[in-house]
This record gives C-alpha cells, structure tokens and sequence, in this order.
C-alpha cells in the first residue's frame, strides 16, 4: 500500500440550540479598523440586546486580536480561519457598522448552509450601510441566499418584528413592489435612439480602461468579459504601477497649470502648508493629485479609453495622494485642459472622460450609456456615483444622504466657484490629498445601477430629485457622516427607505442631472431602450413612466 499522506478531516464544533453565530467583518486597513472598532463592540451589543430579547443567545465565532486591537476580520485568509471554526448549519449573522471588504467572508458564506444574515445599524457616521450593501450585492451575484436587516439601534417594532420573522423562518421577506420588469416601450424617438446608441456600441465597440481590478473587495462590481462583450464593451487592464510611472512624467509645470485653471474658475483648496501632513491638506499633496490628472488622460488617450477606472485602495494609497479629485474633474465637461506629449492636441477636448470610482464595473458601464445618451440628447453628460450613505425624515419626505469621497463633477455642485477642496482624512487616505467636494445643485436626477444576478446583467432604473436645505440641515448631515465629501440631498420617487435597502444590488448608485421632470422622464426612457437592446434585464423602481 502507497504511504501517502491523507490530509485530517476538519471536525466543526456543533451548533449550539438557540445561538446565533456572530462575525464582524472589518477594512484591510488598520487605521479605518482601529478607528470604527469602538462603534462596531455598540452596534452589537444592540444586536445581541435585541437577539436575546427574543430568546436567542449571541456567541462571536471570533475574539480580539491583541496584536492589533480591534475584533474584525482583516484579511481572507482570517475570515477562512474563523469559519473553520463555525456549525456549518447555524445561524449566521454578519453585523456591520462599519465599511468591509467582501471577499474577506464570501468563501465562508459560499459553503456556508445555515441561514445568513447581514446586519447594519442605520446610522450615518461609518459606513456600515455602506457595507452590507456590497455583501449583500456580492451575494446577489455569487446566487447566495441571505436576509438583510437594519435599525438605528434594534429597538424598534419593525426590526425587532422582522429579526423575529428571521429567527423563525430562517428568511425575512422584504416589500420590493417598487419594482416592475420594463414593459413593451411604445415607439418614440427616445426609444429609437436608445436602440441607435445600443446598435452603435455593438458596431464600434468601447473601452474601459481599469487601473488594476477589485478594490475595496467589492465582488460585486467585477465584472466578467463573458457578460460585457456581447454588447460591445471590453476591458483594457492597466497596472497601477504604469500609472505612477506616468504621473512621474508630469512636469510641475503642467501640474501646476492644472491648479491655476481651478484657482482661476473660483475653486477653493483648504490648504495649510504649516500644518501636520497627516491632518491638513498640502499644497505638494494637490500638486501630485494634479500629475495623476494629467497622466489619467494621457494614458486614457494611449488607449483610446471610453470610461476609465483607478482602483486607489490596494497599492496606491501607499505611493501617491487620494485619485478622487482627478476622478471629478474627469467627469466634468469643462475642465482643466491637458495637451497630448507633443503638445499638439487638447486630450478628450470638450467631453467628460467618465471615471468609475473604486473601478466599479457596473457603474463604468451604466457611466458610459448615461454619457452617450445624455451627449444625443444635448444634456450635460456628467455623471457620478454616490455611496448610499444613510439618510433621514425632513419636512414630511424621508431625504437620503448620498456620499462619495470626492469624484463629483463640479457641474452637479452648480460650477467650480460652489466647489471646494479638504484633506482627505487620514483612516481612510494616509497620504491625504484633496476632494472634489460641494453640494449638489437641487435639481431632477435620474438614478441608476448595473449589477449582475443570475449570471446575467440587470439595471434599475428610477427617478429623483435632489432637494435644497437650510444650511443648518446640510451641515447636521455632513457633521453626521465625512464632512469632507460631496453630498447629494435626494429623494428618490416612490421608493421608500426600507424597499432601496432591500432591493439595492451594490453599495454605490449612479445619478445623472435632467433640466426638468418631462426630460428626465424622456432620458430614461431612451436609457431603458438602449440597455434593452443591449441584452440587459431591465427593471423601473418607483414612480417612473407611469404611463407605460
């Protein structure tokens, strides 16, 4: 007999009657890890308040590591070790108050065949909304089921009512009759022009240019060829290295110029060159972030790049200051001129370059059908997409508090004079660098999102307006969240708080500026034939086209 050597059979411990299994999932940073950790021991405290409320016991299936001084798990290859140790069939409850890298628990949640539930506390001042949205998007995608809840502290009838329904039933159902399949479009010219954009595409193809894929484990928005090419859209993969090379390229001059265009267009920059590097914003640390604007477009030319997308987070951070400057003025028609190599041509010369924050490949897509539809049309093609923050009740409408850090176009802010620039803060972006930061304008908005489900690519569609507040109300919200970065006050019609949380594939949305409600009404409805004809499953949300 052969003398091999047979790997030992894992042996999980049993489920424990009425325990819920508890894991905290946590950033790859220990900076954001050690900051959030005292907010994440409050929210699960609450959460296991709740839990045994209802008779059930909460036993964390991991513990602190004194090495690092917080209890998250920081990396896959922890999260693998973790789940060694969980009942495979036990009830499993993620809680979240924080942002969390997806991929650190989604090998775990594959295998795993007790009933999942992913928990957030509904508060804005970490991203923890944030953070169940991506896991709960990455398992739409992985065709994992799971349950999702939310509270502001899990005192309330319908949390305790809907945790009640989980721990019984091992599902809560949710109310998503906000949403409706796209009916048969009745013949106009949006929906010849969609159809036009969508012919177009498949005919001349498109590229988004990805500066390195995945960031932030957000699985969700990875994309695979497969699903993107049949519509004409491909991926050209760039390193993030290539782009340090490039910036290294850039004179201070150029740099330079960049600035005094922004300076002469009335944008401030909060710099403060005497101040701790770590706390303030530089005027060294602008000057870098406008080298990576001026080798972003150089190197989007070399390629003939449609959209493109910096990933930042893994590498970058390390070397150069925050891309989400660059990446709003990317997004902007009017913006700071940059001159091929030779000097002979304007780069991208009256045109927004799209720019996917966090390389999200499904909102690089839905940017590049936003852009090409809103450019027939005649409409400023400026796009963004906001982290869905949290939001509150204000004057009878529940407002959300839609939040990026800081890759807004200066036209959704009302032009570069209501623009300004503050360090990024230091938990996040240890090498600061400035935003792209204001208000958005109030105005009629059409809100979007690509993700995948069933192995196919979907989109939701829907309509909103972003409402003007007293200054008082702004600042409450900004001083509630990251008051660093831009913020869009939005309603989003005839979707509830509850119903968004529930249906929201991903933790970004993408929104797009409309002069009015009849034209807004009219850009999505060319926006919903050209991604139709483009293969993806398309789906209203709210009171949109009420007519069709």
């Amino acid at each position: 007999m052969a003398d091999y050597l047979f790997p030992e059979v894992l042996v999980r411990p049993p489920t424990e009657p009425k325990t819920l299994y508890l894991v905290a999932n946590g950033d790859l940073r220990w900076t954001t890890n050690a900051k959030t950790w005292p907010k994440q021991q409050e929210v699960e405290a609450q959460f296991g308040a709740a839990a045994e409320a209802l008779g059930w016991k909460v036993e964390r299936a991991h513990g602190v590591n004194p090495k690092t001084g917080h209890g998250f798990i920081d990396g896959q290859r922890h999260g693998m070790e973790v789940f060694k140790n969980i009942p495979k069939d036990a009830p499993l409850v993620v809680v979240e108050a924080v942002w969390q890298y997806s991929h650190h628990l989604l090998h775990g949640l594959r295998d795993h065949q007790g009933p999942i539930l992913v928990v957030a506390n509904f508060a804005g001042d970490f991203p923890g909304l944030v953070g169940l949205l991506n896991l709960t998007g990455s398992l739409t995608k992985m065709g994992k089921p799971h349950s999702a809840l939310w509270s502001k502290d899990f005192t309330d009838p319908w949390a305790r009512a809907k945790l009640a329904e989980w721990l019984q039933t091992g599902t809560i159902i949710h109310d998503l009759t906000h949403v409706r399949a796209l009916p048969e479009l009745p013949g106009s010219e949006e929906k010849r022009l969609g159809e036009a954009l969508a012919a177009q595409l498949k005919e001349e193809k498109a590229i988004i240019a990805v500066f390195d894929e995945y960031c932030m484990g957000m699985y969700n928005a990875l994309i695979d060829d497969e699903l993107m090419n049949p519509a004409g859209i491909y991926k050209e993969r760039l390193s993030q290295s290539a782009l340090v090379a490039e910036m290294r390229q850039v004179t201070d001059g150029e740099a330079d110029a960049v600035k005094a265009w922004l300076d002469a267009k009335g944008m401030t920059f909060h710099i403060d060159d005497a101040g701790d590097e770590k706390e303030c914003l530089t005027s060294a640390q602008v000057r870098e972030q406008m080298k990576m604007y001026v080798a972003a477009l150089r190197m989007a030319d070399d390629f003939g790049a449609d959209v493109v997308g910096i990933q930042y987070q893994q590498g970058l951070k390390d070397l150069v200051p925050a891309s989400d400057l660059v990446e709003g003025l990317l997004n902007n028609v009017d913006r700071p001129p940059v001159a091929s190599r030779d000097g002979e041509r304007v780069l991208y010369q009256g045109q927004a370059l799209p720019c996917a924050n966090e390389v999200d490949q499904g909102v690089a897509i839905d940017a590049l059908v936003t852009n090409r539809i809103w450019r027939a049309m005649g409409l400023d093609p400026a796009t963004t997409l906001h982290d869905v923050r949290w939001g509150d009740d204000w004057n009878g409408d529940f407002v959300w508090v839609l939040e990026i850090s800081g890759s807004v176009p200066a036209s959704h802010l009302g032009g570069y004079a209501n623009a300004y620039s503050m360090r990024q803060s230091y938990y996040f972006f240890p090498l600061g660098g400035g935003t792209l930061s204001g208000v958005s304008k109030p105005g009629e908005i059409v809100w979007s999102r690509v993700f995948v489900e069933g192995g196919a690519l979907h989109v939701d569609l829907g309509r909103g307006t972003c409402v003007e507040m007293p200054s008082a109300e702004v600042r409450r919200r900004l001083d509630s969240t990251n008051p660093e970065w831009p913020i869009m006050n939005a309603i989003l019609h005839g979707v509830s708080r509850d119903q968004l949380m529930a249906r929201h594939k991903a933790n970004h949305l993408n929104v797009a500026y409309a002069p009015d409600a009849a034209t807004a009404d009219k850009a999505l409805v060319a926006k919903a034939a050209m991604f139709k004809a483009m293969g993806y499953q398309v789906h209203l949300c709210g009171d949109v086209l009420a007519d069709l």
